[in-house]
């Protein structure tokens, strides 16, 4: 018994005091870390670099701070390096195979940043989702959507997928349709629709803004409203001729096409 209790004490005193060393180091190095980001991220260099490019050199460095981390802890406890890079170089090919979607991300996040199909801020419709642009880190991109949704998307996915960006152009197209009676008068309705885009001073006069009909039933004329704007103001314009168009029509008495009724 006295034997095991000497045992006992060699050990938790030979290792004890490097494991908790090895914990005092992870918890004061966290809190270095922390700091040293903050430092990082109001660098003048980072300051003056797109948001995009700023997040995903910050998200590399605070990876990379937490690797040197990780290794101060390994040699505090008695591990030989030699050892660890050793297991880990047969390990590697294990670890290869495991994290294929995890690489496939990470060299989807370089790709990303060195084509920049989209940066922070762009409003893109991508892997069946469309949002803003929040943050694009090393494996993962986010959006929010309209409705307020956060959406994760990995970076592999998106190398892989049509992107589309709605604000990478400084002009956009508004695209509306109206459905009009066949009995009204063609050019009284596009001379409505004209003056409505013609008031709104968020449309440009250059492109023109158009107005005219695009097809046609026995019963109906279907009028598109197309009128350019900034990309910034896409759904104000929207919004707006949308509501002027259809009052305008409404007080002017222009009918909507008559709804036909099929008796079964």
């Amino acid at each position: 018994m006295e034997n095991f209790l000497k045992v006992l004490t060699e050990v938790c005193t030979t290792y004890g005091l490097k494991v908790l060393g090895a914990l005092l180091v992870w918890i004061i190095g966290k809190i270095i870390i922390g700091k040293l980001m903050k430092g990082v991220e109001k660098l003048p260099y980072i300051v003056k670099q797109d948001p995009t490019v700023a997040l995903f050199i910050c998200n590399f460095v605070k990876v990379l701070l937490y690797v040197i981390l990780v290794i101060a802890m390994v040699s505090i406890l008695g591990i030989p390096m030699a050892s660890v890079i050793a297991v880990l170089a047969s390990a590697g090919v294990a670890v290869g195979m495991a994290l294929q979607g995890s690489l496939s991300n990470l060299a989807g996040g370089l790709m990303l940043l060195v084509f920049r199909p989209f940066k922070v801020g762009d409003y893109v419709a991508t892997a069946g989702e469309e949002g803003i642009v929040q943050q694009i880190a090393l494996f993962y991109t986010t959006l929010l959507t309209l409705d307020n949704r956060r959406v994760t998307i990995p970076n592999g996915t998106l190398m892989n997928a049509n992107v589309v960006n709605y604000s990478h152009e400084e002009t956009r197209r508004v695209d509306l349709t109206f459905g009009i009676a066949k009995s009204e008068d063609l050019n009284k309705v596009t001379e409505i629709m004209e003056r409505c885009m013609k008031e709104n001073e968020m449309v440009l006069e250059d492109p023109a803004p158009f107005a005219g009909v695009i097809s046609g039933t026995n019963e109906s004329m279907v009028f598109t409203v197309r009128a350019w704007c900034k990309s910034a103001n896409y759904w104000d314009v929207y919004f707006a001729l949308t509501k002027a168009i259809t009052e305008e029509l409404g007080k002017a008495g222009i009918k909507a096409p008559a709804v036909r009724i099929v008796n079964e």
